[in-house]
């Protein structure tokens, strides 16, 4: 029998992780990705135990634990004191899912993922213009003039993707409300433990800090992010960025000023946080998304990047499971479509609570923060690694 050939609109976390599960499974696998030079957008990404386990199964598992950081502890702190709200340590979660999580830097992540792949087999600069599902097979058309021709396409492509909008014709981005900004900075115990997520908030806003693994100079980093409640369509010079910072979280504690003098503020990325309404349609004919094509989020629970690796898994076992490529596709709509919205719309309503939309709710949330133990967090934290369809088989 010919090796079937599936062509992949995306050399993301989530395109490349479906490009070396296919691979498993015997298909020629070729990925087109529209920019010349991978820049890996944002600067951190939270990889909880979900996640981890898909990877293991990928034989990643390895590679990842030596890119992550070690994160022991979760702690929230008024902003405005510096006073500890709640501390608790995430050893129950790792002990009950049999995994530890890594906090992780984008950038080698998929520096990673891409050497796993076979970085000359990535062609680069291929921006798509169309798709056609042709019945038995599938073409790809890109702005060069080049078409390509395969049994099955995934699109990979993003929250603007182009294979979504062939799928469904266009999907409005809705803006969530905030502006985040993230970089990466050496670790400093006067910020936080090197071992904690630490998160200030107050006046509806967050700063936060992770530990990721060393950089090239063997030091300990932290991930960083900064939330911002504001209009969107603001659009400050990027040196600016830090002098913003300072001003939007003038009088907060210590730590997050040290924070702010630490950041780079040339390295500093600025997001306009949107996500999308969700939907059940992922697969028509030959053609599927996944990743953020299928399930743009916010990053209020984290899980982003874990959803587009667990996409990729279970595309893989419902590919081998049915001989049919359109039906493999069906299987993997109705396995992945319904977890996914479930989790945007519960990152939407965390994001609402956080971020101030309604400052009564926010202030009641940082009451229950005072009385927190930890329990009812991590509980929440549990609820969504387990809840993953492909996590009881992996873990």
């Amino acid at each position: 029998m010919a090796q079937k050939t599936v062509i992949i609109i995306g050399a993301g976390i989530g395109g490349l992780c479906a490009g070396i599960a296919l691979r498993r499974q015997g298909f020629d696998v070729k990925i087109f990705e529209k920019v010349r030079e991978v820049r890996p957008v944002g600067a951190g990404l939270s990889l909880w135990p979900n996640g981890i386990q898909c990877l293991n199964h990928l034989g990643l598992g390895e590679q990842i634990a030596k890119l992550g950081g070690m994160m022991e502890d979760m702690a929230y702190i008024d902003g405005l004191t510096g006073e500890t709200m709640c501390a608790f340590p995430l050893t129950p979660l790792w002990e009950k899912s049999g995994q530890r999580g890594y906090p992780v830097a984008r950038a080698a992540t998929q520096e990673m993922l891409m050497d796993e792949f076979g970085r000359e087999e990535i062609a680069l600069g291929m921006r798509l213009v169309g798709v056609e599902d042709l019945g038995e097979t599938v073409v790809a058309r890109f702005e060069d003039g080049t078409e390509v021709v395969g049994d099955f396409l995934i699109g990979a492509d993003g929250a603007h993707s182009l294979v979504r909008e062939h799928l469904l014709g266009p999907k409005a981005r809705r803006y969530a409300g905030y502006v985040n900004w993230n970089g990466i900075v050496e670790i400093d115990t006067a910020i936080a433990p090197a071992d904690r997520w630490t998160t200030f908030v107050a006046e509806g806003k967050r700063a936060s800090v992770m530990p990721i693994g060393a950089g090239d100079d063997g030091e300990g980093r932290f991930y960083f992010f900064f939330d911002q409640p504001m209009p969107s369509g603001v659009a400050p010079e990027r040196a600016e960025y830090r002098a913003l910072l300072q001003e939007s979280f003038a009088g907060w504690a210590e730590p997050v000023q040290k924070l702010i003098a630490a950041a780079d503020g040339g390295a500093i990325n600025r997001v306009e946080i949107h996500d999308i309404d969700p939907f059940m349609t992922w697969a028509k004919g030959r053609i599927c998304i996944l990743g953020d094509s299928a399930h743009n989020t916010t990053p209020d629970l984290g899980q982003g990047a874990c959803m587009a690796i667990e996409d990729a898994v279970v595309l893989e076992d419902m590919l081998a499971a049915h001989a049919d490529i359109p039906a493999a596709l069906q299987a993997y709509q109705a396995a992945r479509a319904e977890r996914c919205a479930d989790l945007v719309l519960r990152a939407r309503a965390r994001c609402d609570v956080t971020h101030g939309v309604d400052m009564a709710v926010t202030e009641a949330w940082y009451a229950e923060l005072r009385q927190e133990t930890g329990e009812a967090i991590l509980s929440g934290i549990s609820k969504t690694v387990e809840g993953s369809p492909v996590y009881a088989e992996f873990a």
